[in-house]
C-alpha cells in the first residue's frame, strides 16, 4: 500500500506555536509521565471521556486528517519520537518537544490507496521518549460493500491411548473484522463422543488474518475411529465447516484384517485337504 506524506514543517510549527497551557502543577509533579492520545476537540486537554484510539472512515483514494496530542504535565520539557505502524499513516513530524505543563497537537493524515477493498484495517501511532512507549491504536474502515467470509482449514487430529490433540486453522477471507464462535463435534460407530465450544478462539479476527489453534482432547476414544467436525460462525458470515478423521490405533485394523485373512486361508486349506481325502481311490496303491 503506498504512503503519502502531506503534512509540512509549517504545520508542525503552527501546532507547537498553538500549545495550550495546562493547569499549573507543583514541582514534585516533574516525575509524572507524559501521555499521548487522539486530540480532543477545542483547546482543552484530553480527558477520561475523550477518545483513547483513532477510528477513521473513508473510501478508496481519500485522505483522512486527524491530530495526535502529546501532553506534558511535568516541570521540564520532554522530547517524544513519533511513528506510524502502517504505510498509510503520515505524521507532520517524527519528533516533537513539549514544554512543561503544555500539550502539542501533531497533525497526521491517513491516505487510503485507490482500489483498496472495503473493510477494516488496523494500525497504530507509536510515541516513545524518556523510557516510555505509548501505542495509540488506529482502526480505518474503508467504505464499500462488506463481504464477511470465514473458513476452517487444515483440520488434523493426532494422539493415542485416549489422549488426542485437534489442530486447525481459522482464516478470515473477507474484508470485515469478525467475532468468531466455534464448536467441535466428533462422531464414531457408537454415536457422538464430543460436543463442545472451542477454546482459545480470538474475540476478533481481522480481514486477511489467520490463527492456528489447538484443542486438547484428553478423553478421546481408545478404539473407536471417529470423524471430528469443526463449525465456525460469525455475525453476517455463512457458517464454515471442516472435518478430519481420527483413528486411535491405526495399526489395529490392518492387523485384524491380516489375521482374518490368515485364518480364512487356513480354513480354506483344511477344507481342501478334507475334500481330497474324501474322494474314492485317493491315497490307494495303484
Amino acid at each position: 500500500m503506498p504512503s503519502r506524506t502531506t503534512c509540512t514543517r509549517a504545520a508542525v510549527t503552527a501546532a507547537v506555536a498553538a500549545l495550550c497551557a495546562l493547569s499549573a502543577a507543583p514541582a514534585a509533579a516533574d516525575t509524572r509521565p507524559w501521555s499521548a492520545a487522539p486530540a480532543p476537540g477545542g483547546t482543552r486537554g484530553p480527558g477520561a471521556e475523550d477518545r483513547s484510539s483513532f477510528f477513521l472512515e473513508g473510501g478508496p483514494g481519500t485522505v483522512i486528517e486527524d491530530r495526535l496530542t502529546v501532553v506534558n504535565p511535568g516541570g521540564r520539557a520532554r522530547t517524544v519520537a513519533l511513528r506510524g505502524t502502517g504505510p498509510w499513516i503520515a505524521l507532520a513530524a517524527r519528533r516533537v518537544t513539549v514544554p512543561p505543563r503544555t500539550r502539542a497537537d501533531v497533525p497526521l493524515t491517513v491516505t487510503v490507496p485507490a482500489g483498496t477493498a472495503p473493510g477494516d484495517r488496523h494500525a497504530a501511532v507509536v510515541a516513545t521518549g524518556d523510557g516510555l512507549r505509548i501505542r495509540v491504536p488506529m482502526a480505518v474502515r474503508v467504505s464499500g460493500p462488506a463481504l464477511p467470509a470465514l473458513t476452517v482449514e487444515h483440520v488434523r487430529v493426532s494422539g493415542t491411548c485416549g489422549a488426542a490433540v485437534i489442530r486447525y486453522a481459522l482464516v478470515n477471507r473477507g474484508n470485515t473484522t469478525l467475532a468468531p464462535r466455534l464448536t467441535i463435534r466428533a462422531k464414531g460407530h457408537f454415536g457422538e463422543v464430543l460436543n463442545r465450544v472451542a477454546r482459545g478462539v480470538p474475540a476478533e479476527l481481522a480481514p486477511g488474518s489467520a490463527v492456528r489453534l489447538t484443542e486438547k482432547w484428553p478423553d478421546a476414544p481408545r478404539l473407536d475411529p471417529v470423524e471430528v467436525r469443526i463449525t465456525a460462525r460469525a455475525p453476517g458470515a455463512a457458517p464454515a465447516t471442516a472435518s478430519g478423521s481420527y483413528t486411535p490405533l491405526p495399526w489395529l485394523l490392518p492387523s485384524v484384517l491380516t489375521g482374518l485373512g490368515l485364518a480364512g486361508a487356513g480354513a480354506a486349506g483344511r477344507l481342501l485337504v478334507r475334500r481330497r481325502r474324501g474322494r474314492p481311490g485317493v491315497g490307494a496303491p495303484a
